[in-house]
């Protein structure tokens, strides 16, 4: 997963969020090893907007364009969840600033088995990649 697939991606679906133009409501299940399933629920109006915009840009039924999906969705809950994130992006009316490295770890960092960031994880992720603040 690039970066810039990852901001095209939010870019489109903020688009089409703006515009009132939802999307339709999308189960998905996935096998796990152990035999059972995860069930993920696409049922939010907002979330049903990205990811109808991520369909037209990449393809749900593709493992690229649901990776892009889902990356994207997980960004945006854990930017809500994570009040420590606040000094990593921007949201105005023209759109987003993301910082690089919150950019460069949604793009490669696993997903949880609710499709979910680790928010724990993100944390010492991005520790390692931003410099220390300079005392004052």
């Amino acid at each position: 997963m690039t970066t810039a697939a990852l901001l095209g991606a939010w870019d489109a679906a903020r688009a089409r969020a703006a515009a009132g133009a939802w999307g339709p409501p999308r189960d998905m299940l996935f096998r796990r090893a152990d035999g059972g399933a995860t069930r993920l629920a696409i049922a939010d109006r907002d979330a049903r907007s990205w990811a109808e915009a991520v369909d037209q840009r990449a393809d749900l039924g593709t493992l690229a364009g649901l990776s892009l999906c889902l990356r994207l969705l997980a960004l945006v809950e854990v930017m809500g969840r994570s009040a420590w994130l606040a000094g990593l992006f921007s949201v105005t009316a023209e759109g987003v600033e993301l910082h690089p490295a919150l950019l460069r770890a949604a793009a490669s960092m696993p997903l949880d088995s609710g499709a979910r960031f680790d928010a724990a994880a993100l944390r010492g992720l991005l520790s390692r990649a931003l410099p220390a603040r300079m005392p004052a």
